[in-house]
């Protein structure tokens, strides 16, 4: 999903010029990462939440050298879908399985 995806759904779905939509979209995905940022978490119904996670200091292997690096801690974002989009999503893929089951 991109901004540019965002913009065109406001678009479609409202009386909205495309630059309206475009800076609409920049906004709402602004207010997202402040909320983020101010509280660690954003959580959208039916769609998931966001978390930061912190990751400790720990030791990986550069794979071209094969040498032991030390890695710096650090935070990243995860995302945890809802069940409803959960269940969405693996109810496309079954139905994607069966009909390949019956084509193949």
């Amino acid at each position: 999903m991109s901004k540019k995806f965002i913009a065109d759904v406001i678009q479609q779905s409202s009386d909205l010029t495309g630059l309206a939509s475009v800076r609409l979209a920049g906004a709402v995905i602004e207010a997202i990462k402040a909320k983020i940022i101010e509280t660690g978490r954003f959580s959208l119904p039916e769609f998931g939440s966001f978390a930061v996670r912190e990751t400790p200091k720990r030791t990986k292997m550069n794979p071209r050298t094969g040498e032991k690096v030390q890695v710096k801690a650090g935070a990243t974002v995860r995302f945890k879908p809802s069940p409803n989009l959960k269940e969405a999503a693996f109810a496309g893929v079954k139905k994607a399985r069966r009909k390949a089951a019956r084509a193949g």
